[in-house]
Order: structure tokens, then sequence, then C-alpha cells
């Protein structure tokens, strides 16, 4: 894919302005996560970590907490929204399998599943801003219009 071609992907959006609502709840989400693993490392960040046995969690909860710090920003701002998606899923990806698969195992789908709620909401509105981009009231908008969208 040609850098011009690159940058219309990422940027171009035919999202409805209804979008919006779901950047505001994924981006807020995530900031907010972000945050309180520097806020309360022992709680959500380094020690909560260590507690479910992922490896080097001084290097992690910090790592992470500012993977959703930045790319919460971006996606509330609506600023390469697709890209900020990516790193979001990762993170889920990992949660998902490393704090929600034991409760499954041990207590069942039905436990498990209302454990998750949230993180299934967050995997579902970043896969849907990774589809659909940032919708029209965001900067990606505006940078397409101002610099992407084709001569006509």
């Amino acid at each position: 894919m040609s850098p011009p071609a690159l940058k219309s992907r990422l940027l171009a959006t035919e999202a409805p302005a209804a979008t919006l609502l779901i950047r505001l709840m994924v981006g807020g989400v995530f900031l907010s996560e972000g945050l309180q693993k520097f806020l309360f490392p022992a709680e959500v960040g380094v020690g909560r970590f260590a507690k479910i046995g992922l490896p080097a969690p001084e290097l992690l909860g910090p790592f992470v907490g500012g993977v959703e710090i930045v790319c919460g920003t971006l996606v509330l701002l609506g600023l390469v929204t697709r890209l900020a998606s990516i790193p979001l899923l990762i993170v889920m990806g990992v949660a998902l399998t490393t704090t929600k698969v034991p409760i499954l195992l041990a207590s069942g789908f039905w436990k498990m599943a209302h454990e998750s709620r949230t993180d299934v909401s967050m995997v579902l509105g970043a896969l849907f801003l990774l589809w659909v981009g940032a919708g029209p009231s965001s900067l990606d908008a505006w940078l397409w219009q101002r610099h992407g969208a084709p001569r006509v």
C-alpha cells in the first residue's frame, strides 16, 4: 500500500456522528485505567500484575499504563484512531487471557461472562473504531478533509 493510500485508509471515516459516543466510552475507560496504574500501582498496576503472575510486573505495569494513557487520549481526540485501537486490542487480549480464562476454568462460563463484561465492551468498541474510524467529530476527519480527501 502506497503512503498516500495508507494515509487515506488511516484517516478516512464514513462513520456516523454517534461514533463519538463509542470514542468517549473506549478512550475514557482506557485513559482512566492507565492513569490509575500510576496513581494506585499496588491495586491496579505493578501489584496487580505481580499478583496475577505476569512477568516483569515492574516494567509491564507502567508500560501498559502508558499505552492506555496515550492510546486512550488519541481515541478521545479521534487522532489516528484506527492505529490507536490496535495496542488497546492487544492489551485487552492479554487481560482477558490472564484474568478471565482462569475464572472460566475455575467457576464456569456465567461467572466469567459477568466478570468480563467491561473487557468485552472495550474489545468490541475498539474493534468498531478500527473498522469504521473516528467519525466526523474527530481530528482524523478534520485532517482527512484538509489533507487527505480526494480533490473533486
